[in-house]
């Protein structure tokens, strides 16, 4: 690893990830029924290999906001790579529901069997 990503790069980066996760966390202190900062708390997580918490969070956004398209979508994505193709089809077609195909296309590209299709 170079110097400058190592000694310049990654401090700013991390930096600035820590800062945007102390936001997210307090904005759901501050109204824990809104799911957009699980969502958003989530994705941060997932940039730092925090894949458990982000999937704890991503459920929450979409147990308060069922019609979450892009909650769904994550839980698709982190479903599929944990080779969990029933959940990662079930959230799939909730954000086909809410208006967003991008997980079914997504899971179609990369060949994962639809359980429910038979």
């Amino acid at each position: 690893m170079s110097f400058w990503r190592k000694e310049v790069i990654d401090p700013i980066l991390d930096s600035g990830t820590a800062e945007a996760i102390a936001e997210q966390a307090a904005w759901i202190v501050r109204d824990p029924s809104d799911a957009r900062p699980y969502y958003h708390l989530a994705q941060l997580y997932r940039t730092q290999n925090r894949q458990d918490e982000a999937l704890g969070l991503l459920l929450e956004a979409v147990r308060l906001n069922p019609s979450h398209a892009e909650a769904h979508i994550s839980l698709a994505e982190i479903y599929a790579i944990r080779a969990d193709a029933a959940a990662a089809w079930r959230h799939a077609r909730a954000a086909a529901s809410s208006g967003n195909t991008n997980a079914v296309a997504l899971l179609e590209r990369h060949g994962v069997a639809d359980p429910a299709a038979g």
